[in-house]
């Protein structure tokens, strides 16, 4: 049975069950496996072929093994991919000779965040019924997890969502799928402060132990192991159609905070024959720049076309970290405490070269991704997000074996970033007929100072799991 360590090693070592209602380890760390389960070659040619719902469970189950949700694993991934428009969930779409798009927006909010928060919700649910505990749910978004999380847990009897997102700094259809949810368990919170801000109260959050036990605090965020678990099962489908484990597959990940990158990581530990991961990011690039000096270094987060990626600290990042410096939790414990404190950190020149063995880096700025998103049309009648640009734009800067088949993450439609499309191709994406009326819903939300006071006041006065006593 896998059992979960944290980051930091401190923490108590955890079974699935209490990593997924835990979220952050209470040293400040993230859980991640002890070890590794792994899918041989003869195993995942067994899988090639198989519906998503078939290997999602096969994926995942040795990581739930012993928990509560492991006999009813077929029907929660079953019901978490029912809503989705693709009966394929993450269809490859070819794009030229070498290169494939992975579409993950045909679930319900239009981003990839959907395929792992759907059955994310599928597994709280399952859990807390079994407990009898009910959750207070915090998350910090950049646009997307937020409406994915909401989404999910819109009207759930055991569990309250509030999300902080930064105030002025989504897309006007990002924040109204949000703000739009008019239901009593959801709670949008704008604040006034950039992603990184909501990311810090988050944690805060959970580091303040008196508070977290009275709410019964739990996560969607990728900080959430099980987040991590759901988003490795996509990249080992788009290597099977691909000829894995015959084959090596290429990824191209738009990525922000590292946790749809280290998903790919999983997958790759887990025996997903992987030739190379491309970090793909916009101006806001501590990532290309980490991986090409070993170096991690903040600086202020700057507005752009691409918005769920505008973080300047990937949190995720920290489990490859781990990794990185041998699984020495009190090691990495202080390379964190140092690079909060003085907003950079550098690795050692030979964990340097391990993190370039398995990753390279690129960045796109607006204009590029504007050029791209016009480019990709006016070659292909395809049209892409701005996310999904810069991740193209990354694959030609860093163009791989062409043996090697290339899959860019497609993580959201295009409509939901309709400004920036229309600028590039001249026309605005339509959001789906579900969504037509998204700008006629009325908005509910809640502004909040970048004060951790006063948002854990308001998050106390509005879960029901202080009044119930329920809390864990």
């Amino acid at each position: 049975m896998v059992r979960y360590v944290s980051t930091r090693g401190a923490a108590p070592v955890l079974s699935f069950d209490d990593v997924l209602l835990a979220g952050l380890a209470r040293d400040g760390g993230l859980y991640v496996p002890d070890a590794w389960p792994t899918l041989g070659a003869h195993r995942l040619r067994g899988l090639a072929g198989r519906p998503y719902e078939d290997l999602a469970t096969a994926v995942i189950a040795p990581f739930v093994a012993g928990g509560v949700a492991a006999d009813a694993l077929p029907r929660l991934v079953a019901t978490a991919y029912a809503s989705f428009a693709h009966r394929a969930v993450a269809p490859l779409v070819q794009v030229d000779a070498t290169t494939w798009l992975m579409e993950l927006f045909h679930g319900p909010t239009l981003a990839f965040k959907d395929v792992a928060m759907q059955l994310l919700a599928q597994l709280f649910d399952h859990v807390l019924a079994a407990r009898g505990e009910r959750v207070t749910i915090v998350g910090a978004t950049s646009g997307d997890t937020g409406s994915a999380a909401i989404e999910a847990i819109k009207g759930r009897e055991r569990a309250d969502v509030f999300i902080l997102y930064p105030h002025g700094r989504v897309s006007d259809v990002q924040r109204r799928q949000m703000t739009t949810v008019d239901v009593g368990n959801v709670h949008a919170i704008a604040i006034d402060g950039t992603f990184d801000d909501c990311q810090d109260l988050v944690k805060a959050m959970f580091a303040d132990a008196p508070f977290r036990d009275a709410v019964g605090l739990s996560a969607v965020n990728s900080i959430n192991w099980a987040r991590v678990l759901a988003q490795t099962v996509y990249y080992v489908a788009a290597g099977l159609a691909l000829g894995a484990p015959d084959r090596r597959v290429r990824f191209v990940v738009p990525s922000g905070n590292f946790g749809n990158v280290y998903a790919g990581y999983g997958a790759r530990a887990m025996g997903l024959p992987v030739d190379r991961f491309v970090v793909a990011s916009n101006a806001n690039d501590i990532l290309p720049r980490f991986f090409a000096t070993g170096a991690m270094e903040t600086r202020t987060v700057v507005p752009t076309l691409s918005p769920s990626m505008d973080i300047q600290i990937s949190s995720n990042a920290e489990r490859l970290l781990f990794d990185l410096m041998g699984r020495d939790g009190a090691g990495l414990a202080g390379w964190m405490t140092r690079f909060r404190a003085e907003g950079r950190n550098a690795l050692t020149p030979a964990q340097t070269e391990a993190a370039r063995a398995l990753f390279a880096a690129a960045r796109a700025d607006d204009a590029e991704t504007a050029r791209v998103i016009a480019k990709t049309h006016a070659e292909t009648g395809m049209v892409v997000d701005p996310h999904t640009a810069v991740g193209l734009s990354a694959a030609a800067q860093l163009p791989g074996d062409p043996a090697v088949p290339t899959v860019v993450l497609a993580t959201a439609h295009p409509a939901k970033f309709p400004d920036a499309v229309e600028r590039a191709i001249g026309r605005r994406p339509a959001l789906p007929d579900r969504m037509g009326d998204l700008f006629e819903r009325r908005e509910r939300v809640t502004r909040l100072p970048n004060d951790l006071a006063t948002v854990e006041a308001f998050v106390r006065g509005n879960a029901r799991a202080v009044v119930s006593g329920a809390a864990a």
